[in-house]
């Protein structure tokens, strides 16, 4: 436990790239400030001749040898000792000796005694079974599903801070580098001149089942044998694999894993494009299914979600996220916890939609695939997004030839994705109390009360782009924050909120704030209950210090924010938060929704701000003045 926390540590300060205090830190992690200290003493001490981490005033930051850090194993840990244990047994078809085993890896027979225990619990939830005569133990199980416990374990070695490539040809041995090299480059190449578009998300994927794939029949490990075909391009991409296993990895397939890595192209790395030789079809059920899912987000939600090519692409998702479940075998997506942290109504719509998804056909989705489906939703939304996000802007130009038309054009070029301009002055003199679009570009000095005026160069340049998309960025955030202060107003009771929550796991603090809810009469136990079943859906941990459990639907009476505050943090899924906002939503306040939501979480995934809140409210009234406090800056 301390190396996983040792790697979460510096997995935070890669991701935050600024300095962070102990005490913040020490929240994140469960522990003391002192644990943490010693943390960054042994991260430091993994790169004699380097810094993993920086220590000064204001606490530790990312140090230029961080990356190197994550990267050195750990010798003699009981998480590698059980994972060797594990692929021991994997690869010995007629199981281990216990004290030869012992002596092997240089420990008691206890200590592998205590660790067939871990395997055992690490076998929970699969098809294998550990079986034991004597001194002799012995996995049972499929090749399918002994390959998925192997994929696990490769995914389990891989650097805590994020998806690597890196890492993972690391964890697969000699077989990562061999599909990593020229293997790759051919089968792209391959791909590519059958008309498909590599999903760069699922290719390390992909490869890695390759590499195992190649391992387990050089080992005399073969899949079973293979079913019907899946159609002619099923079979192009199995005669494709099969051809470059052979030829660049010496490793003859047979038909069950040439079908079975087919699959998992099609299904995870791929899309065909116009040149593709086949087209899949979709399954009528499960397009029903998207299209009705997918309408009933767009009207529980108000976005613009019910387009045809979009509804069209989903299904087809869906129609390879079927298959992936039939077998268990799910993709990662290095963007999850980016998708959740910084688009957290996006991802609860795809949360929305896999739930419909569990209860229409039976698939019940980990985070990384439903993190999939936030990134179809968050493309379609793009387009409304930005158009929703454009500013308006005058520019005041003094006229001398066609100077003006020279900057108005420079200005659309360089800054049409965020602004519009709606107005163009060339007097030296305009009204400037006239003037009433969200920014003025100007040429001349403006009067000191024109707040909304930015002073820009006749022939635009980089640092003038530059301080009007600062400015833009500020009128936005100012414009979200004050919405937010006015809907929080609103929303906030006294009576639903707790200075000092109690220890406890996620639904016994959801129950405890969604008593108080029912209390109010906001809601009802169902509502309680509909938020612990979405909790499990996925958390609702969107930030490292805030979680928003809510039920999917909006339902309450009245709409309703019950507050928690924890100090120190509390566990929360694979996190620790220190404010939980359990959220209930009615019908009428339905579009505040969003402006709500995902302003709450970008007000405390600053850490700054979560830290003045936590500390000074004590009682209601400091929480509301500090949350107030926070969002006027």
């Amino acid at each position: 436990m301390t190396r996983a926390r040792q790697d979460r540590l510096l997995g935070l300060l890669v991701r935050d790239g600024d300095w962070v205090t102990a005490g913040r830190l020490a929240d994140a992690l469960g522990v003391t400030p002192r644990s943490v200290r010693s943390y960054v003493t042994a991260l430091n001490g993994r790169v004699a001749a380097g810094v993993a981490v920086e220590s000064g005033p204001q606490g530790y930051r990312a140090g230029a040898d961080a990356a190197s850090a994550l990267r050195v194993a750990a010798p003699e840990a009981p998480h590698d000792r059980l994972h060797a244990l594990v692929r021991s047994l994997l690869d010995a078809p007629d199981g281990l000796d216990v004290h030869e085993t012992a002596d092997r890896l240089h420990v008691s027979d206890a200590t592998v005694e205590s660790d067939l225990g871990r395997v055992r619990s690490l076998l929970t939830g699969t098809t294998l079974v550990l079986s034991r005569t004597g001194s002799r133990v012995r996995l049972h199980g499929a090749e399918s599903a002994q390959r998925r416990l192997l994929s696990r374990l490769v995914h389990d070695e891989m650097d805590a801070a994020a998806f690597d490539a890196r890492g993972m040809r690391r964890a697969l041995g000699e077989q990562g580098d061999r599909v990593h090299g020229e293997f790759e480059d051919a089968l792209r190449a391959g791909l590519g001149e059958r008309g498909y578009f590599i999903n760069e998300l699922g290719i390390s994927d992909v490869l890695m089942h390759i590499g195992i794939a190649a391992d387990r029949v050089a080992h005399g490990r073969a899949l079973e044998s293979a079913g019907e075909s899946s159609g002619d391009a099923a079979d192009g991409v199995a005669a494709l694999v099969g051809s470059l296993v052979d030829e660049h990895l010496g490793v003859r397939l047979g038909g069950g894993d040439r079908q079975h890595l087919a699959m998992l192209i099609l299904t995870r790395v791929v899309t065909p494009g116009p040149a593709a030789a086949s087209r899949p079809s979709v399954d009528a059920e499960i397009e029903e299914a998207v299209r009705d899912l997918v309408t009933a987000a767009a009207e529980e939600f108000l976005v613009d979600l019910v387009h045809e090519d979009f509804i069209r692409r989903l299904a087809m998702h869906v129609q390879n996220l079927r298959r992936r479940a039939a077998e268990q075998a799910w993709s990662r997506n290095p963007l999850a916890r980016s998708l959740k942290s910084t688009y957290p109504m996006i991802f609860d719509i795809a949360v929305s939609i896999a739930s419909g998804l569990r209860d229409r056909l039976g698939i019940t989705l980990p985070d990384d695939e439903i993190a999939y489906i936030a990134m179809h939703v968050g493309g379609r939304l793009e387009r409304s997004r930005r158009a929703e996000q454009l500013l308006t802007a005058a520019i005041v130009c003094p006229g001398y030839y066609e100077l003006h038309e020279l900057l108005r054009s420079s200005i659309a070029r360089s800054l049409g994705q965020s602004i519009e301009v709606v107005d163009l002055h060339t007097r030296m003199d305009p009204d400037w109390g006239a003037i009433d679009a969200d920014l003025i570009l100007t040429t001349v000095d403006a009067p000191p009360v024109v707040e909304r005026a930015v002073r820009i160069q006749p022939f635009l340049t980089d640092a003038d782009v530059e301080r009007v998309q600062a400015a833009a960025s500020r009128i936005r955030r100012a414009r979200r924050l004050a919405r937010l202060r006015g809907e929080l107003e609103r929303y906030f009771d006294p009576a639903a909120f707790v200075p000092v929550l109690g220890v406890g796991p996620e639904e016994t603090i959801i129950r405890s704030l969604g008593g108080m809810l029912v209390g109010l009469g906001v809601v009802d136990d169902d509502y309680v209950d509909r938020a612990v079943e979405r909790e499990r859906l996925s958390s609702t941990a969107f930030t490292d210090a805030l979680a928003v459990p809510h039920a999917i639907g909006m339902t309450a009476t009245r709409t309703v924010i019950a507050i928690g505050i924890a100090d120190p943090s509390v566990a929360w899924g694979d996190s620790r938060v220190q404010v939980v906002a359990m959220v209930a939503f009615s019908e009428a306040d339905r579009e505040a929704f969003q402006t709500v939501f995902e302003q709450l979480v970008e007000v405390f995934s600053e850490r700054d701000s979560v830290a003045r809140i936590v500390r000074r409210a004590t009682d209601f009234s400091s929480f509301l003045d500090e949350l107030v406090a926070v969002i006027d800056g």
